[in-house]
């Protein structure tokens, strides 16, 4: 199948002076000429008039679009460039979101404890700092406010910040393995934590960590509740 240049502008959905401006910036590839002299573009090219049509509806320059090509040659690498910056922005968005919902609540106003800004936790903790602070009894909300004045966090925390949405399973796992422990010392420490109003609102816990942390994130959050449970099943037993 082939096409002139009037053709493959109608099938892409644009004109023919915005295809010769791609020629013109070298984002598109000049088709090789016919014996007569004609140009015809092929699916090739078409597939590159929608791609570049594509990002510019995403919010793309011309400009940011020629860095990309130029920054990653390998096929579709500019692509899973375009696909990581999106996912950032989803995340931060859904992050602002739920944020915004929790200081919607009731009155207006989300208790956010002065330690969550005091230890210079992450966006994400910050916001599932408020909804503690919504769910918790007293006596819970104050073993956590503890641990935000005096511990800032568990030691791997700031690996745990920066996991990226599509970490693998060998950088998850050993992670949550890590955490575990210190999250099982953090528990013995602050025996506020196990009061019965953590219980009661798990699952609005639960929803929380899913709307704020990444995939990777919510998946080690999830290994260590488990091995913290498995543990407390063991004891029990003893």
């Amino acid at each position: 199948m082939a096409w002139n240049t009037r053709q493959v502008a109608e099938l892409a959905g644009t004109n023919l002076r915005t295809v010769r401006h791609y020629h013109e910036l070298g984002l598109l590839a000049e088709p090789e000429r016919r014996h007569n002299g004609d140009t015809y573009y092929g699916m090739t090219e078409l597939m590159g008039v929608l791609r570049i049509r594509r990002l510019t509806e995403l919010g793309y320059s011309l400009r940011q679009i020629a860095a990309l090509d130029r920054a990653d040659k390998r096929p579709g690498g500019s692509l899973r460039s375009v696909d990581a910056t999106l996912a950032a922005t989803v995340d931060r968005l859904r992050r602002a979101r739920f944020d915004l919902a929790i200081r919607l609540r009731g009155d207006g106003s989300a208790r956010l404890p002065s330690e969550a800004a005091a230890a210079g936790l992450s966006e994400a903790d910050r916001a599932f700092s408020a909804v503690m602070a919504e769910v918790l009894s007293p006596p819970a909300l104050d073993a956590y406010a503890e641990i935000l004045r005096n511990h800032r966090g568990l030691p791997d925390s700031a690996e745990f910040d920066g996991l990226p949405p599509d970490a693998d399973e060998q950088t998850r796992r050993e992670l949550a393995e890590r955490l575990a422990p210190q999250a099982r010392g953090l528990l013995a420490e602050h025996p506020g934590l196990r009061d019965p109003s953590v219980r009661s609102a798990a699952n609005t816990i639960e929803h929380a960590i899913d709307e704020l942390y990444n995939p990777a994130q919510v998946d080690v959050l999830g290994r260590v509740r488990r091995a913290l449970r498995d543990t407390g099943t063991s004891a029990a037993r003893r």
